[in-house]
């Protein structure tokens, strides 16, 4: 039996939980779940995004530069939300692009790239 993939969950570095929560909620539609000084989760329906502290430090890297790819069925709507959220100007969907997608993409306050895509 194939197994069925149910969910992803990525855990991307943050320098203020507190500031990157309101900004994933304002700018991202997602919805505190959990929260404490050094660990926030996020969820938007079956989406959820896991955000953990780091000093940005030698020891203690923030690393950012993460990447994720939320992948959806009919790109429009979610993308008329974020510009209308400001977190996307309208120029930035590509359509039909060399790879088969519509898709567009943005940071986080900690650098992290986070696309919206879809199939085509």
């Amino acid at each position: 039996m194939e197994t069925e993939l149910l969910e992803i969950s990525p855990v991307m570095p943050s320098q203020n939980i507190d500031r990157d929560v309101e900004w994933y909620e304002k700018f991202v539609g997602f919805q505190l779940v959990h929260k404490d000084k050094m660990y926030a989760v996020l969820r938007r329906k079956n989406l959820f995004i896991h955000l953990q502290w780091h000093a940005d430090t030698i020891d203690d890297p923030l690393l950012g530069g993460s990447v994720i790819k939320i992948f959806v069925k009919n790109i429009e709507s979610i993308f008329k939300e974020f510009v209308k959220r400001g977190t996307v100007k309208p120029e930035k969907l590509q359509l039909n692009t060399d790879w088969k997608t519509n898709e567009f993409g943005f940071y986080d306050l900690n650098n992290n790239a986070i696309f919206i895509v879809e199939a085509i």
